[in-house]
């Protein structure tokens, strides 16, 4: 039984990592997002602005990972709980 706490607790632990990392990539998200707002149409609309865009597109797309590896980390720590039962 010590074996099943020990693997929950680094799992907890690798969920609370991923926690951060979603924090961290929500937060230059947002940053990137503000300063494509934040340029003038014209250059919203040039090749800066669509790299921008690509950018916030691809940290939206690493936050949505992190967060389905958070859920399927919440699942294994569900499944371990419930074959000890």
């Amino acid at each position: 039984m010590r074996l099943n706490r020990d693997r929950r607790k680094i799992l907890r632990e690798a969920e609370k990592s991923l926690s951060i990392v979603y924090s961290a990539i929500e937060g230059v998200c947002d940053e990137e997002s503000e300063a494509f707002d934040n340029l003038p149409e014209g250059l919203q609309e040039s090749e800066r602005g669509e790299k921008m865009e690509e950018a916030v597109s691809n940290l939206e797309d690493a936050k949505e990972y992190v967060d389905e590896a958070r859920d399927a980390i919440q699942n294994a720590i569900d499944s371990i709980e419930e074959a000890m039962k």
